[in-house]
């Protein structure tokens, strides 16, 4: 009788044992994985104020960038270390210098622009899409300032910019935005990391 105490004892402290390793020895969890991604757009489109929200920064005071600035932008499952680039005209010139490492792209257009400023955003992101650096990484493409009165709908914004017939074959996903709804964008970059994370990745468009 002593004997089966002694080892359900002994089992009993093996379980004790085995639960507080469990608790409290876990060590620290694996390492995030990061991401370089490169983000363009028009000045005014609002990249600067969208990074900057989600890096849980105030808004306010916010300045377009003139040059070029990196954000590390924290996520559950990965690390976005983003490199937004300036979008005034003397800037756009030089975008194609930055793209060089990049992983991703994030293009941020206004949706309720001028039909000129549309026309140059148009033009500009055919030119990223087809670029040799960023023809094959993985396109978030954002319609921001849906909660102004002349914001175009996503399906507008699709046809006026040709996405299907241009981005037949490639990576990309389309989404409307605005930062007065930062889980939506929340969900939007969820989207970008679950297409960072394939290993053999196929053509994706939403």
């Amino acid at each position: 009788m002593s004997e089966c105490i002694q080892i359900s004892f002994a089992v009993c402290r093996i379980g004790i044992y085995t639960c507080f390793r469990a608790l409290c020895c876990k060590g620290p969890p694996p390492p995030r994985p990061e991401y370089d991604l490169v983000c363009i757009g028009l000045s005014g489109a609002g990249k600067t104020s969208m990074l900057s929200k989600l890096c849980g920064e105030s808004p306010e005071n916010v300045v377009s960038t003139t040059g070029f600035s990196i954000k590390a932008v924290p996520f559950q499952n990965a690390i976005l270390n983003v490199k937004e680039l300036g979008g005034a005209d003397n800037i756009r010139k030089y975008w194609s210098r930055y793209y060089q490492g990049s992983q991703g792209v994030i293009f941020v257009l206004d949706s309720a622009a001028s039909e000129e400023e549309l026309e140059t955003s148009r033009k500009e992101l055919h030119s990223a899409l087809q670029h040799p650096q960023l023809c094959t990484l993985p396109f978030l493409i954002l319609a921001n300032h849906q909660d102004k009165p002349a914001a175009r709908s996503v399906q507008e914004i699709k046809k006026y910019f040709e996405l299907e017939p241009l981005a037949r074959g490639k990576r990309w996903i389309l989404q409307p935005c605005s930062l007065d709804d930062m889980n939506a964008i929340k969900d939007s970059f969820t989207q970008l990391i679950h297409l960072l994370e394939e290993k053999n990745p196929e053509p994706v468009r939403m």
